[in-house]
């Protein structure tokens, strides 16, 4: 979840690599710090909290030189304090990491037992003495990574500077993301493009067990085996704009407003307006000889995967399993021939998920894959690449990726239903008129905020609140109670409707406000009546419906929210955004930090 970057070159660094960190701080911000050579010393400055803190110690501390290493920390191993902050040093070298080493226990173990002190409690620090005892003992850095790398068993991207050697940085990679920037007369290193956006275009995308030398003249590369190899030159997407809020005062806000235009770019891509057909990119392979979906995602990308088994299953009639990511591969399951693994991450880094995806790959199973960044690592390793096109999504809460992931679901979807014969051309041309009609009633949804931000009062104080919805509400649902969890801290649940008779309506009284999804529909009158039950015990209905709805029974809630009527097909793309909405003004109401909540991190590279 760490966020890292090097620069080697010939120009000061240090605001360069904190201009970088600035561009990662959704990937973590527990602690920061850089680590700069210059002089032969090394020069390291590091604060505990966000990023300013350590802005704030460069002003009253500079950090000279032309090769550096910055690091922004979620903290997995010891708490967030100077003493854990990387970069981690020795008297020879510095490195940052992000990660996890699963054996630092025993590594660390036997170093003390050969003399070595420690200052942190982290198991980045056990590298940094490994290294540095081959160092020490005469071998060169080229050489000590040869030999340390076998011994680190986990998760890990490495960036290391060594005293000894001030025009050099050596990178490394195993489960996690890392990345090479060619610029003029420098090279760069980081967690992903964004983070080099500001610096070059020209990227290269590092294989898995893959290790560099960067050098201001370009870069060296050895493959898991410490083979020379060569990796593509690759243009980047990453805008180095893509960090400013623009007039909104959260990235969250921002990207919510987002929605309407990057669904569209991303339905442009899966649908024909010419002649209103469904189409998927390129693949080698016929989906049509499908006979099982198994899903597999994490957090709010499970929930969208929840949503997608009703839509495969309700048109396309192929049978789904879904999975949570951290699960999957524990219960052994039963993966059989023909079957079609989907894996869906806004990051494609995602440490669960990707582990799921190499476990299915082995099983034998056509591996798909939707995601948001289309070199990370799951893309590059999948079969069949379904690509949203959210653009890049900072607040730590995920929105705009979460819709854009239900626009390509529902492209899949109807495909499958086209491929297998569950569509004819009628049905296809009106379901696809339907999805290109999601983007304009979800800015219709957005009309609403005013007055979703009036309502937001009557939730902040609460300590527990339940969302209950119907087939795919229910999903969504979850994901609204996940949004109200994640940035303001209160205690949140999601319910299949029917199921609060069976134990959560005991939770009912007049303190736990329920916010109730119901578009009108064939669900909508046993989603009411599930209200009513609510209603009766004392408890406090937010009721988010369309008008009919709402004019049925809206009579006495604590607040209503309207909704422009939708299809059925695409109504859980439009009530995402009251969801979004609510859960950003309750925070905001409450004072909590919407895009950086407390132990959160965007990108989940660990286990």
């Amino acid at each position: 979840m760490c966020g890292i970057t090097g620069i080697v070159g010939k120009q000061q660094v240090v605001d360069r690599l904190v201009d970088g960190l600035r561009r990662m701080e959704y990937r973590g911000y527990d602690s920061a710090g850089v680590c700069t050579i210059d002089r032969g010393q090394l020069i390291r400055r590091r604060a505990p909290g966000k990023l300013s803190n350590l802005v704030t110690e460069l002003a009253e501390n500079p950090a000279p030189g032309t090769t550096g290493i910055a690091h922004t920390r979620w903290a997995t191993h010891g708490a967030p304090t100077r003493a854990n902050a990387h970069p981690h040093a020795t008297d020879c070298l510095a490195l940052v990491h992000n990660g996890i080493i699963e054996n630092f226990r025993a590594l660390r173990e036997a170093l003390v037992a050969r003399g070595r002190s420690f200052e942190s409690d982290t198991d980045t620090e056990v590298v940094a003495h490994l290294m540095s005892e081959q160092i020490e003992a005469g071998l060169s850095p080229e050489e000590a990574v040869k030999v340390v790398l076998p011994q680190l068993r986990g998760a890990f991207a490495l960036v290391i500077a060594f005293r000894s050697c001030p025009d050099m940085l050596i990178g490394a990679r195993v489960g996690s993301p890392l990345v090479v920037g060619h610029g003029e007369g420098e090279t760069y290193l980081g967690s992903d493009a964004l983070a080099l956006a500001s610096l070059t275009q020209q990227i290269t995308y590092l294989d898995e067990g893959d290790w560099v030398i960067a050098t201001p003249g370009g870069v060296r590369i050895f493959d898991k085996d410490n083979r020379p190899v060569t990796r593509p030159v690759v243009a980047s997407e990453a805008s180095a704009a893509a960090i400013d809020k623009g007039d909104y005062p959260h990235f969250m806000l921002k990207e919510i407003f987002e929605q309407p235009t990057v669904v569209a770019q991303t339905l442009r891509n899966y649908v024909r307006q010419t002649d209103l057909s469904v189409a998927l990119p390129q693949f080698d392979f016929d989906l049509s000889g499908i006979t099982r979906i198994t899903i597999v995602a994490c957090g709010t990308s499970y929930y969208a995967g929840l949503v997608a088994k009703y839509w495969l299953e309700q048109f396309a009639r192929l049978p789904v399993d879904i999975d949570v990511a951290s699960e999957f591969r524990y219960r052994d399951p039963v993966l059989e021939p023909g079957g079609l693994a989907l894996f869906i991450s806004q990051s494609g880094e995602t440490a669960d998920t990707l582990a799921a995806l190499r476990h299915c790959k082995a099983a034998g199973q056509t591996i798909a894959v939707v995601a948001n960044v289309p070199t990370s690592s799951m893309a590059r390793e999948a079969d069949l690449l379904l690509p949203t096109h959210a653009g890049p999504e900072i607040g730590v809460a995920s929105t705009k990726a979460f819709t854009c992931q239900l626009a390509v679901l529902a492209a899949l979807a109807a495909n499958f239903a086209v491929r297998r014969g569950r569509l004819d051309r009628a049905a296809e041309r009106e379901i696809v008129a339907h999805l290109l009609e999601a983007p304009e009633q979800m800015a219709a949804a957005l009309a609403h905020d005013d007055e979703i931000a009036a309502m937001a009062h009557l939730i902040a104080p609460a300590r527990d609140v339940l969302y209950l919805g119907r087939g795919p509400d229910y999903p969504l649902a979850l994901e609204g109670a996940l949004k109200l969890k994640e940035i303001s801290y209160i205690h949140a649940e999601g319910y299949a409707s029917g199921e609060m008779k069976h134990g959560p309506i005991a939770l009912i009284d007049e303190a736990v406000p329920v916010i109730v999804l119901a578009p009108s529909g064939p669900l909508f009158e046993k989603t009411v009546s599930n209200m009513q039950e609510v209603r009766a015990r004392g408890g406090r209905v937010v009721l988010i419906s369309d008008a009919e709805g709402i004019a049925e029974a809206g009579e006495g809630c604590l607040a209503t929210i309207e909704m422009p009527k939708v299809h059925p097909l695409i109504a859980p793309l439009v009530y995402a955004v009251p969801m979004q909405l609510l859960a950003y003004h309750v925070a905001c109401a409450k004072g909590t930090d919407v895009d950086q909540p407390r132990n959160l991190a965007k990108s989940v590279t660990v286990e």
